[in-house]
């Protein structure tokens, strides 16, 4: 093997780097920083779901021992704009919804900080509040674009006419309750101000990010603050945009003239940093007896808050999937006085996919064909919204590999008619797409007369194995050594990068990383004498490349597929078998690839099966806060899992020829399960999650056959 085929083979096999720092607790996380004479600080959420403060008894808790302070909208730091409402904290004496922050209590020791703001006595004047989402809610509007800048509504060809007019039509309509993405490490930051400015140890996707924001609300140059995040423990989208520990810590510190450490409790966070909102989805597919669309309609309804509009993009891909000659796919959102929704992993794909992909399950059962069939009998040639032509779609590869894996072919079609005792099995499939992004970022490669390198870029790690994929892409361009190669990231102080998110990190981080290597290593090539004593550095962005609009749509694909297992005495439902297969170009790292994939199926199912947050209309919160009424799926809860992927080469996409893979494999999961679910019962819920609550009343008369 060539040295420069080992530098390409070795970042599949490469071993995770940060394995050994994690396992041993060296690697340290926002709240593991502590700085001489570090104060902790406790946020108070508010206690009505709209309405104003008129009074903070604060006297009574400053008489407490250890308490130094405490913050609210009459004695916080005044801040700037940045363009974000919900860091708009402290500011004024408005409560837009339950748990908005309306206080701080800043003491010597985490104890005595919450045990004061659990005392702190707070005056309201509530107002009439209004959480309830409805499909006819009357104050529902179009907006104007959907998160990620898509347009609301897009209309193509006569889709009233083309559907009346169809011999096969499906109309159904499938609802989801919130979700939240609950990392294992809370939202936390550690903050201190000194003659350099603002320092700020942050649990963030994005250190970048978290640094403007806080430079413009504090009205700094942008050097003089600093943000960390190094190590962080999960994010799921939760932590891709600033939050309110960065902000009310860098308030706190700049107040008391102290360090001050914030760690958000689990119980304020489905309040605090977003959620993925719920939604109410009509799907209406009209089609021929073979089951080909010739019409397809996807009308979402959902909420934001009356803080900041966020429109969840679940009719988005619709306008991708199958061949539709005539199209609607709309948004309608009320502001309700609630949290505001925001990025949750796939925002817009998760969850319009599982109403899309149920609907595709029932116009098979409708014609007589087998899902997997209807799928392909639908595969357009060009996307069908843009009508672009596919950088590469690998839809089509995904669901027949996945069924030969998945032994598809020997599922008996009948619904309801497999039977073991008091459990009924069945068997489901569903597509996913994810599309490729990409955003601006600059990185630098250095060499050292050692041999060895090192590159630097603000990336972050939220556990998705950046350090590794990045490590790995350098090696290849330095044609180096994978050992060789040391990766600095998830610092401000770095060559700026954006958030961990979107799937587009790898894409974006390592095309900086790759160009900076590869200009590295022409420099090193053009004078192969001895390097100088300080090494050589080369820097490089990909600016002008996230500029170019490219001619082709470019998606990653999947196929899910399901089997499950009903039981008819508990209505209890239990996933016997998982599979996934994914198009999503050069795999740059099996290893991270493979966590990837599981990780996102196993929220999936947390998706189908497990987790909802309820409103409760009368207070105005959600009643599920913490993990043991809020569940998320454990290993026990899927025995046999898989992921697999299908060789894809696509040149159209970045030097590596990657595409994103964190967020894939959750898009189809819920939808798979589901449909197994009504192959195994033959009933069709089509509600989320798939709770025994509301298994059960569909099962009623269903006796175990003698």
């Amino acid at each position: 093997m060539t040295r420069h085929e080992l530098a390409t083979a070795q970042p599949s096999a490469a071993v995770r780097r940060d394995a050994r720092q994690k396992v041993t607790g060296e690697a340290r996380y926002a709240v593991d920083r502590t700085p001489p004479g570090c104060l902790h600080a406790c946020p108070v959420p508010a206690a009505v779901a709209r309405g104003r403060v008129t009074a903070v008894h604060a006297d009574q808790v400053l008489q407490r021992p250890g308490v130094h302070a405490v913050l609210t909208h009459e004695n916080a730091p005044r801040l700037g704009d940045a363009d974000d409402p919900t860091l708009a904290l402290l500011q004024e004496d408005r409560v837009p919804h339950r748990g908005w922050f309306v206080a701080v209590v800043v003491a010597d020791t985490p104890e005595n900080a919450r045990a004061a703001a659990d005392e702190l006595r707070i005056d309201y004047a509530p107002g009439e509040h209004d959480v309830r989402l409805s499909a006819d809610h009357p104050r529902l509007y179009t907006p104007e674009k959907a998160n990620g800048g898509h347009p609301a509504v897009r209309e193509r060809g006569d889709f009233d006419t083309a559907f009346a007019a169809s011999p096969v039509r499906i109309d159904a309509t499938y609802t989801m309750g919130a979700l939240h993405n609950h990392p294992m490490e809370p939202h936390a930051a550690t903050a201190w101000w000194d003659d350099d400015g603002l320092t700020v140890y942050d649990s963030s996707q994005g250190a970048t990010t978290v640094r403007d924001i806080l430079a413009r609300l504090f009205r700094l140059p942008q050097q003089k603050v600093t943000v960390v995040s190094a190590y962080v423990g999960g994010g799921f989208g939760s932590k891709g945009t600033p939050r309110p520990p960065a902000v009310l810590a860098a308030m706190a510190a700049r107040h008391t003239g102290r360090p001050v450490r914030l760690a958000l409790p689990r119980r304020d966070l489905p309040a605090t940093v977003g959620h993925r909102a719920p939604t109410i989805q009509r799907v209406r597919i009209g089609a021929a007896a073979d089951g080909t669309i010739a019409a397809l309609a996807h009308e979402v309804v959902t909420q934001t808050s009356t803080v900041k509009e966020f429109v969840e993009q679940a009719a988005v891909p619709a306008r991708t999937m199958y061949t539709s000659p005539h199209s609607r796919t709309t948004h309608r959102v009320v502001a309700l006085d609630v949290p505001t929704p925001s990025w949750m992993r796939a925002p817009g794909e998760a969850s319009g996919m599982y109403a899309l992909e149920a609907a595709m399950d029932e116009l098979a059962e409708a014609v007589g064909v087998d899902p997997v069939e209807l799928r392909l009998r639908n595969e357009p040639d060009t996307e069908p919204d843009s009508g672009k032509p596919f950088s590469s779609r690998g839809l089509a590869a995904c669901l027949r590999d996945g069924a030969r894996r998945f032994r598809w072919a020997d599922r008996d079609p009948r619904p309801g008619v497999r039977r073991d005792g008091d459990v009924l099995a069945g068997t489901g499939v569903a597509a996913a797409t994810y599309p490729v992004l990409l955003s601006s970022s600059r990185a630098s490669a250095h060499a050292a007369p050692d041999g060895r390198f090192v590159v630097r870029v603000d990336a972050t790690d939220i556990g998705t194995g950046a350090r590794t994929v990045l490590a790995g892409i350098a090696a290849d361009a330095l044609d180096a050594p994978l050992d060789s190669v040391r990766v600095e990231l998830g610092s401000s102080r770095l060559p700026d990068a954006p958030v961990a998110g979107g799937s587009s990190g790898t894409a974006s981080w390592g095309w900086a990383v790759h160009k900076a290597c590869a200009a590295l290593r022409a420099t090193l090539a053009a004078d192969p004498g001895p390097l100088p004593p300080e090494g050589v550095t080369v820097e490089a962005d990909t600016d002008e490349e996230a500029r170019r609009t490219s001619p082709y749509a470019r998606h990653a694909f999947g196929a899910h597929f399901a089997e499950v297992r009903v039981d008819t005495v508990t209505g209890e439902v239990r996933v016997s078998r998982l599979l996934g297969v994914y198009a999503v170009g050069r795999v740059l790292n099996a290893r991270t690839a493979r966590s990837q994939f599981i990780g996102g199926m196993t929220m999936g199912l947390g998706m189908a099966l497990t987790e909802h947050s309820t409103m409760d209309l009368v207070f105005g919160d959600f009643r599920e806060r913490d993990l043991a009424s809020y569940h998320v799926p454990v290993c026990a809860d899927v025995p046999d899992i898989e992921a697999h992927w299908v060789d894809e080469h696509d040149p159209h996409l970045n030097p590596m020829g990657s595409k994103g893979i964190g967020e894939i494999g959750i898009v189809g999961t819920a939808a798979a399960i589901a449909n197994a679910v009504h192959h195994a019962c033959g009933v069709r819920l089509r509600d989320l999650p798939l709770t025994p609550d509301r298994i059960l009343p569909l099962l009623t008369g269903r006796a175990p056959t003698p």
